[in-house]
């Protein structure tokens, strides 16, 4: 008896759409992503019974397969709504769900990377000044999101504090390396968030990196402790900056939100964290990382910072290091305060002393055994002719080992990190480096702590060696490490990395709000990483010296939680005030604020109101209320 040809049909187009269905399933779970969705709170309907359930149920009606939990996290505080894996056709759906308001893909965000306290007017810490540490301080919980923490570090002393303040909720998380007796008085919790960028780059190999609040990078350990660090004597970096190192605030506690991973920082991690951080009962909040810039309202940290903001959190964040080019800021919203970054008046000079005899100066931070004589002139040579190309870049494989070895090397600057260049130069058998800037640097001097003897030089001195090396078949130099020098003049000056506005999202609201010290700054490090963060470092250092806007955020958090000690009653906007207010636009040589990269005074473009001045008191602005009108907006506020 033969086959029905009507079933041999009917089977026929079952099979197709059941291949098509798996097909299209397959598909969609191939390609999905992680999305932030917003919720309005105030529209979940009156079957359900917490807001949780309400978006878990939202995000399933959308989707195609509900064998699995799509939600990553669901945030309820700063803002509202979760994080969910999701096509592109279902985030499509979702959007047109009743009560979802906005719908972000998620973003990547990067890292933006003691003489300070003594600079800014915070030192001496004693009884007559208006900063001396007061029990009030330890009232004060500053939040840090960042790549976590290294609790032995002496930055983290609790002695002498008082318990933790009873409004504090947080909590202090466990993993590899890290227990719960890493948190203590100042350290008064800590948390991770990994969910996104493992969703994003699959899962952390836990042999290779802590996944636990444990800082590996260092970044995260530098601005916590440069933020409330308790006072240690004779801190140094290998002998460079020698003195004692403080935080900002030395009473204030330290919550860590570790956000930051080996591959970076995603949107739904951070939003995380900012979300748990105010439920927590953080009252300052240090960001020292960015990604783009989107219009307010599609920005979920934008969003999250502004739910902070009305919850009585001040939040501070990096411009970037996108200079000198104009219109290079990150976090531009006007709730958070943005920092730039600028120079102290301590440098690590160094010298560059040519065959001609002519000495040319620049910055080091180099010691180590492969120490140059200072009197003897080497060989040097450069494999560019005076325009950057891969070799005179120093990039990985450029250099010729027969034409480098044993000479020092000169390598402009762009496109590696700078200490990678000089073990480029130190794989291929060159001796030394000299690292010069290119237009795009100016004469901005930058100190590095390298693998071998290297001096950096601004872009005017670097073209005339390059130039000297070039065209003399026998060109020799010698390199002369100084130490390290205060009381340097001018400064501060505007560093030429730090972002620049104007904000284009809102042109008549100023950014960067204000500058802070963000140009060698020495604060506490990882026991993990080496000082130049380079895997064939095996160095290993207390303190480390690091420049960056990542450097000047955590200088105005600190000092905002000063402010929060004294006048616990203020908002975040009377903080932002009081500190853009009292902001100065004069150097030590009383002249306008020049900016690095050029040489000429900076505009308020470069540094907002001026750079941060944490002194300023009721009597100097009473005497120039008249001249400096700015200055009478202070005085209400001052407590003295």
């Amino acid at each position: 008896m033969g086959e029905n040809p009507v079933v041999k049909w009917v089977f026929f187009v079952l099979a197709n759409c059941l291949a098509f269905s798996i097909g299209f399933s397959a598909d969609v779970e191939s390609t999905k992503k992680t999305y932030i969705v917003q919720m309005d709170k105030s529209a979940m309907p009156e079957s359900f019974s917490d807001h949780a359930e309400w978006f878990s149920s939202t995000v399933k009606s959308v989707a195609y397969k509900n064998d699995e939990d799509r939600i990553i996290y669901s945030y309820q505080t700063a803002f509202h709504g979760v994080a969910a894996r999701l096509s592109e056709e279902e985030a499509e759906r979702l959007e047109q769900e009743d009560g979802v308001m906005a719908i972000f893909p998620e973003t990547k965000y990067e890292l933006h990377t003691t003489r300070s306290p003594l600079f800014l007017g915070l030192e001496p810490a004693d009884s007559t000044s208006i900063w001396s540490q007061k029990v009030a301080d330890y009232d004060v919980i500053v939040g840090v999101l960042d790549t976590g923490i290294w609790p032995e570090s002496a930055s983290f002393n609790d002695t002498g504090m008082t318990p933790v303040p009873a409004h504090w909720k947080g909590a202090c998380e466990t993993g590899r390396g890290f227990q719960k007796h890493h948190c203590n008085r100042k350290i008064v919790g800590a948390r991770v968030f990994y969910r996104g960028y493992e969703a994003a780059t699959g899962k952390i190999n836990e042999q290779n990196e802590y996944k636990s609040p444990r800082d590996q990078d260092g970044h995260g350990t530098h601005t916590a402790a440069t933020v409330a660090g308790s006072p240690v004597h004779g801190a140094n970096l290998l002998g460079y900056a020698y003195g004692t190192a403080r935080g900002m605030s030395t009473g204030a506690r330290i919550a860590v939100y570790k956000v930051c991973w080996s591959g970076g920082c995603f949107s739904s991690d951070i939003l995380s964290a900012v979300d748990r951080a105010v439920a927590d009962g953080v009252n300052v909040l240090s960001i020292s990382l960015g990604g783009g810039v989107s219009s307010y309202h599609r920005d979920s940290l934008s969003i999250a910072t502004f739910g902070a903001m009305e919850m009585g959190v001040f939040v501070s964040c990096s411009a970037g290091n996108g200079g000198p080019d104009p219109v290079s800021l990150t976090n531009v919203s006007p709730w958070i305060t943005t920092v730039g970054a600028s120079t102290l008046d301590r440098d690590f000079p160094a010298t560059v002393k040519l065959g001609t005899g002519r000495t040319i100066t620049g910055v080091s931070l180099y010691k180590g055994r492969r120490a140059l004589l200072p009197n003897k002139q080497y060989p040097v040579v450069y494999m560019g002719s005076n325009s950057s190309n891969s070799s005179s870049l120093c990039l990985e494989g450029t250099l010729n080992p027969t034409t480098v070895a044993g000479k020092i090397v000169i390598c402009d600057r762009g496109i590696s990190p700078r200490v990678q260049k000089g073990q480029v130069v130190k794989d291929a058998g060159g001796i030394g480096v000299i690292l010069a800037n290119t237009a795009a640097n100016g004469e901005e001097l930058v100190a590095d702590c390298h693998l071998l003897p290297a001096v950096a030089v601004g872009e005017i001195e670097g073209k005339e060696i390059k130039q000297y090396a070039s065209t003399s078949p026998k060109a020799t130099a010698s390199l002369a490490l100084l130490g390290t020098r205060v009381g340097i003049k001018p400064s501060p000056v505007v560093a030429a990395f730090s972002s620049r506005g104007p904000n284009f999202l809102t042109l008549e609201i100023l950014k960067p709000d204000i500058v802070a010290p963000g140009v060698n700054i020495l604060a506490a490090w990882s026991g993990e990483t080496g000082p130049s963060s380079l895997p064939a470092d095996h160095r290993r250092v207390k303190f480390n010296i690091l420049s960056g806007t990542s450097m000047s955020c955590p200088h105005v958090s600190g000092i905002a939680a000063l402010l929060k000690a004294r006048h616990p009653e203020w908002s975040p906007a009377a903080i932002k005030s009081a500190l853009m207010t009292t902001a100065y636009v004069h150097d030590n040589t009383h002249n306008p604020l020049k900016d690095a990269s050029s040489y000429e005074p900076s505009s308020p473009y470069d540094h907002g109101a001026g750079h941060i001045n944490p002194v300023k008191n009721c009597h100097q602005c009473w005497a120039s209320c008249f001249k400096l009108p700015r200055c009478c907006f202070t005085i209400q506020r001052c407590s003295h």
